[in-house]
């Protein structure tokens, strides 16, 4: 495994970071999620990401468990806050100062530590003045329970104004976390220059684009029986802007890449993510041990120039580049 340094902190985590989005609590049954765990520990993962909104709190649970024993400063341990939790209350959501404090508290519990490595803003709040947001992330630091603060999804220049009151208080934000893959490259026009100038790394999730860069998703053909794609409990949601017939036929075009290169597709999604010097960490997760040991082989992974334009070429028009999409995909107002 190899780490790189998150931010302009004296922070190192695994460039293969695991990440229980849409799996534990929800798709995965615990012990399967527990020997995924298992497997990233044995490959060098020690980077765990999480967010109390995933299976309602439930995955900050299973992981905890599984990370029970484990010593707690070999590892970097994330979760998120912003999402409705619990029964969805009225002020169960947001980042109001009585949200992320409550949320804190909480999360603690579930995963079983006295402190998170790094505390996010799972989205920007537009109904809460950002300064009070700020600050209550500033008293979770200085109150031991999180020890940087991120973002994600934010735009740049939400990003700049959060990033000026954060070093205002005194408390260091060093991470955004985007969505990135070679078909998704929003962030590249305005969030990525900001944040090398603010000092801030990208933790990127969905670098496979929801399964879609693996190639198994054909093009005229059904879903195969289990994939994402036919998850009715959020899978299916998440990848349908990318089940058109001409993209998969383009990502088609990407095996021989991953042939030559001698890396599976997967592989050489995450690995083409790991290029950007901005990104810290993929995030991927996993229903089954052996995709988190299949995966982690990216690590490290340097590919050819030659590669990299082969891709380009290959995608063409379908690969999403509109900064604007990164407003257009957060809520305008606080959800419910």
């Amino acid at each position: 495994m190899d780490f790189r340094y998150l931010g302009n902190s004296g922070l190192k985590i695994s460039e293969i970071t695991y990440g229980n989005w849409l799996t534990h609590g929800s798709q995965v049954e615990n012990d399967a999620a527990t020997a995924c765990v298992r497997a990233a520990l044995d490959c060098g993962i020690s980077t765990f990401d999480t967010a109390d909104v995933y299976a309602n709190t439930k995955a900050e649970t299973v992981l905890g468990e599984a990370l029970k024993g484990e010593r707690r400063e070999s590892l970097e341990i994330f979760t998120k806050v912003y999402w409705p939790t619990g029964p969805g209350g009225k002020n169960d959501t947001g980042l109001s100062r009585k949200h992320i404090m409550e949320s804190i508290n909480g999360s603690l519990t579930r995963l079983q530590t006295d402190y998170v490595d790094l505390y996010q803003a799972h989205r920007y709040d537009t109904e809460t003045p950002l300064e009070e947001t700020m600050q209550a992330f500033a008293d979770v630091v200085r109150q031991g329970k999180a020890l940087y603060i991120g973002v994600s999804e934010w735009t740049a220049d939400q990003i700049r104004a959060g990033h000026a009151l954060a070093k205002d208080l005194g408390i260091q934000l060093i991470s955004s976390q985007p969505q990135y893959s070679m078909l998704w490259r929003v962030i590249e026009g305005e969030v990525v220059p900001a944040c090398e100038e603010l000092g801030i790394s990208q933790i990127v999730w969905s670098p496979i684009a929801q399964g879609i860069l693996t190639g198994k998703y054909k093009p005229g053909q059904a879903p195969p029986e289990g994939s994402r794609a036919t998850d009715d409990k959020g899978g299916a949601d998440m990848i349908k802007r990318f089940m058109d017939d001409e993209l998969l036929t383009r990502v088609q075009k990407l095996q021989p890449i991953a042939d030559e290169a001698g890396l599976t597709m997967a592989q050489l999604a995450i690995a083409w993510v790991l290029q950007n010097d901005n990104v810290a960490a993929a995030l991927v997760g996993a229903s089954r041990p052996e995709q988190v040991e299949s995966n982690v082989k990216a690590a490290g992974v340097k590919l050819e120039a030659s590669a990299m334009a082969a891709i380009d070429e290959a995608l063409g028009d379908v690969v999403v580049r509109d900064p604007a999409q990164t407003a257009a995909n957060s809520p305008k107002t606080r959800v419910a």
